[in-house]
């Protein structure tokens, strides 16, 4: 549980910091390119170039991306109705569509199912959430902050990303079975090991707790998909349709109602998509998910 309560810390922290005289305003945006730059590409390359796949390790890979389309879809069909514009639907589709499952989930599998829940959790995040928020979450960035979104563009922009890149050395690392060396290995996990911290640091520079933010409706609508509609589509297809009535399929659900993903927050923010809602996607939704899906669960088994 120390994860967590790091994660509460590192919040309040980046909070903290914000209401300093003389810290400069946007710091935020100098660790996001160190995360993006330095962090990520290393343990993209660390962990997807170790990754082993087997056929009932489907479910927790697919997720993410089942999330992330139905997120797309949700709030493609509410923009013209609740008159959201492109900035703020980005935002919402980015941040609602993709699970924050290494920092948030690591620590509430390892609980609930264990250490094969943590196994699982691993492969979800490395070849499902992350692997969205590098190739799906660029795209979608990019198509709403272009004023006139092309392929080429969409392209450019997934081929330059730097942990994308570092994610097509590691499957072909993969696939032909090449490994780092234990001194190589070493370097990449101390080299990305600042990520959780600086990643949540960020997100709270940018939080502003006014009253006026929970009122929000972009806000309540991002949270209610987050919290409430992405764990029940998962539900609905992995208990009902497919009839997965075991733990891994539970975990999938629980996985979905988790808070935002930090890295899909700084791409959102990067690219100018309603800075103050993604922050608070995280800022609020982290939290109140630990509720939510403590709710999933025994609802789940109970």
């Amino acid at each position: 549980m120390s994860n967590l309560l790091l994660l509460f810390t590192c919040l309040f922290l980046g909070i903290v910091l914000q209401r300093i005289n003389g810290f400069p305003k946007e710091a935020h945006l100098v660790l996001n390119s160190f995360i993006i730059y330095v962090c990520l590409p290393a343990l993209t390359l660390l962990y997807t170039s170790e990754i082993t796949f087997q056929y009932n390790q489907a479910l927790p890979v697919l997720m993410p991306y089942i999330l992330f389309v139905c997120s797309f879809l949700f709030f493609k069909l509410l923009a013209p109705v609740f008159k959201f514009d492109k900035s703020t639907t980005g935002a919402l589709t980015i941040t609602a569509g993709i699970s924050s499952i290494s920092f948030v989930g690591f620590p509430i599998f390892e609980l609930l199912y264990g250490k094969e829940g943590l196994k699982m959790g691993i492969l979800m995040s490395q070849a499902g959430s992350f692997v969205v928020c590098g190739t799906l979450g660029i795209m979608t960035a990019t198509y709403y902050s272009s004023s006139e979104p092309s392929v080429k563009k969409i392209l450019k922009n997934m081929f330059t990303f730097p942990p994308f890149l570092a994610f097509c050395v590691a499957v072909l690392f993969n696939f032909f079975d090449l490994h780092f060396s234990v001194f190589a290995s070493d370097i990449l996990q101390k080299i990305g090991s600042p990520f959780s911290v600086l990643a949540l640091v960020s997100v709270g520079l940018q939080i502003n707790f006014k009253r006026e933010s929970f009122t929000q409706k972009p806000l309540l609508i991002g949270l209610f998909f987050k919290l409430f509609v992405a764990p029940l589509i998962i539900f609905l297809i992995y208990l009902i349709l497919l009839d997965e009535k075991t733990w891994l399929g539970q975990m999938c659900i629980v996985g979905a109602g988790l808070g935002s993903m930090n890295t899909a927050t700084i791409i959102a923010i990067n690219h100018r998509l309603n800075p103050s809602l993604a922050s608070l996607m995280v800022g609020i939704g982290i939290p109140l998910s630990l509720i939510t899906t403590m709710i999933w669960y025994y609802f789940l088994n109970y």
